[in-house]
């Protein structure tokens, strides 16, 4: 069986899944996008714990989902097939879906394309770009930002391939899982998981996290890492100003994975805003609980 974990930010993940992994003979698979990149570990929270799939790509490193699917579903069948328990843990809700269930993703532009486009967009300057994008795939420029010149970039790519940034459905999981698998979401009050996210924030401060973004912007960085939380926050800003920042970001980015955590099937909601142990032995009788759902890799419970 696979144990995958999912919450928002600074719900307890990370301690939850350390927890589980010591109960269940496991192993820890990271999804989460941002402790895929080395020289961030206080920025990203990464774990002192061994887990795979953190710090595999260089901050210059374009990632993909793409290439973190191949990643993970290969670490996840690798324990598996030692007859061990992979508990996925993160929140990053594509890679986490990517890991567990997989996703169907058009194939790579060439590199001359991507280029090309690059230089379009800056030539049209990003307005007259997403308009370019607005009549080739309305649907798709709908949904992105004219500013956001990496995505504008990869959606007229996908037009060029046939395809589309846009899903052909609004459903945001497709078919079943890879392996017999539970998902658990933690659930933490509002008010809670605020003050959480002010405490983190504190420590990475008093860790040195100042330092270390502005370390990482002194070298070369990807357009992806670049997107990583509260990097150029710390980086740039007078101090009070960037954690003021900070929080107000990663507040609404955890509203957003609240809502995502409920489109995940089958996802089995506890109460997270207690003990670590008694969260982890509660995954734990749910999980030995299971039974397999023939045919489509999901599980249920029984009864």
């Amino acid at each position: 069986m696979v144990v995958g974990v999912f919450g928002p930010t600074a719900s307890g993940k990370t301690d939850v899944a350390e927890a589980l992994a010591d109960r269940l003979d496991g192993e820890l698979v990271s999804a989460d996008a941002m402790q895929a990149y080395r020289g961030l570990p206080v920025l990203t929270n990464q774990s002192d714990r061994p887990t795979r799939l953190v710090g595999v790509w260089p901050l210059d490193h374009d990632a993909s989902v793409a290439e973190y699917q191949e990643l993970a579903q290969a670490a996840v069948d690798e324990i598996v097939a030692e007859g061990r328990t992979p508990v996925v843990v993160g929140g990053t809700g594509l890679y986490l879906r990517a890991a567990l269930a997989g996703l169907e993703l058009p194939p790579p532009a060439p590199a001359t394309t991507r280029s090309r486009l690059e230089r379009l967009y800056d030539s049209l300057g990003s307005e007259r770009a997403h308009a370019a994008l607005t009549e080739r795939d309305p649907v798709a420029a709908a949904r992105v930002h004219a500013n956001d010149r990496r995505r504008v970039v990869r959606a007229l790519e996908l037009v060029e391939l046939g395809s589309s940034l846009a899903p052909s459905s609004d459903t945001l999981w497709g078919g079943g899982y890879r392996h017999p698998t539970v998902v658990i979401g933690l659930e933490v009050s509002r008010d809670e998981l605020g003050a959480r996210i002010e405490a983190r924030t504190r420590s990475m401060v008093e860790h040195g996290v100042v330092d270390e973004a502005r370390r990482a912007l002194a070298g070369a960085v990807s357009q992806t890492a670049l997107t990583v939380h509260g990097l150029r926050d710390f980086a740039e800003l007078p101090l009070e100003e960037a954690v003021e920042t900070y929080n107000r970001r990663v507040r609404r980015y955890a509203a957003y994975q609240r809502k995502w955590m409920r489109h995940i099937p089958g996802v089995v909601i506890i109460d997270a805003n207690r003990l670590t142990t008694e969260v982890a032995d509660e995954i734990v009788t749910l999980a030995r609980a299971r039974e397999r759902v023939p045919g489509d890799g999901a599980v249920r419970a029984d009864g």
